[in-house]
């Protein structure tokens, strides 16, 4: 769930991308300028296919302390990457159309065609470098990645479904809403990750133990229970967590919770009108 979500949410910021690209070149009756969108976006993802199996081989031959050390460093980075993501886009979602449409203005009117297939190249390789090390952070470390390729390709395979939806104009999706629920989850995802990362700190000796088991549940343990397994792969969650541990994942959770859906929130109540725009509007519709 942890891969799917992820991919779902990369995938459907890249699928838009993309939508919104060839949308445009259809507004603007160009014909042929499609195949170098298309171009543009199937070099992306041969680049971050190439950058992800790079990491992958890498970081898998690691042994030891070794390897809980990029474990570490890993989960760091995506946490970081994760939290810049969420509100990058929670900022920018209202504004994505209108800038690429004059991505794609300057483009043809300065370089032509080409200059596309490179527009479309930098907005979705971007998505798919951040994609490959986010699916580093959910595999590395487990004994199989077999669930967490299965649960990419459906986030892929849904995220195209919802760009070609985009594409032909449909209604149905309230992009909106996707990006703030699925933006919650990345969130909890992200603190998880903060807390793998404590963890494998602690195990290196770099950071401090303090409590080495605040609570012990006995329930939901990851190595013997389904259930337990999904909430450790999606939420990070543990039954015997450190003192540290949950320190650090509250630290986190709380504070950029609360800034999302403050951010997110406040964009409605932006675009209500106001007593004096109503009385403006009346005003001017009754001249």
């Amino acid at each position: 769930m942890s891969a799917f979500v992820l991919m779902l949410r990369e995938g459907v910021e890249a699928a838009l991308i993309v939508a919104i690209l060839l949308a445009y070149l259809d507004r603007l009756a160009v014909p042929g300028r499609a195949r170098w969108v298309w171009g543009g976006t199937a070099a992306a993802v041969a680049v971050s296919t190439a950058i992800g199996v790079v990491l992958w081989v890498t970081i898998g031959e690691l042994e030891g302390e070794s390897e809980a050390l990029v474990e570490g460093l890993v989960a760091v980075a995506a946490v970081a990457l994760l939290s810049w993501m969420v509100f990058w886009m929670g900022r920018q979602a209202r504004t994505l159309r209108s800038e690429l449409h004059a991505k794609v203005d300057v483009a043809l009117a300065s370089w032509g065609a080409p200059a596309l297939a490179a527009v479309a190249f930098v907005a979705v390789v971007r998505e798919g470098v951040e994609s490959a090390l986010f699916l580093i952070s959910t595999t590395v470390g487990e004994t199989s990645s077999s669930t967490q390729v299965v649960g990419a390709l459906l986030g892929l395979a849904a995220a195209v479904a919802i760009g070609y939806l985009f594409y032909i104009g449909s209604h149905l999706i309230d992009l909106r809403v996707f990006f703030r629920v699925t933006g919650l989850l990345v969130i909890l995802f992200a603190a998880g990750l903060v807390a793998k990362g404590v963890h494998e700190f602690q195990e290196l000796g770099v950071l401090p133990t303090f409590s080495e088991h605040l609570y012990s549940l006995g329930v939901l343990d990851p190595a013997s229970s389904t259930v337990g397994r999904f909430l450790n792969g999606l939420f990070g969650w543990t039954p015997d967590p450190s003192l540290l541990m949950v320190v650090a994942y509250v630290a986190y959770l709380v504070p950029v919770t609360a800034a999302f859906v403050r951010m997110t929130g406040s964009s409605s109540a932006q675009r209500r009108p106001t007593q004096a725009d109503s009385s403006m509007a009346t005003s001017v519709s009754s001249r």
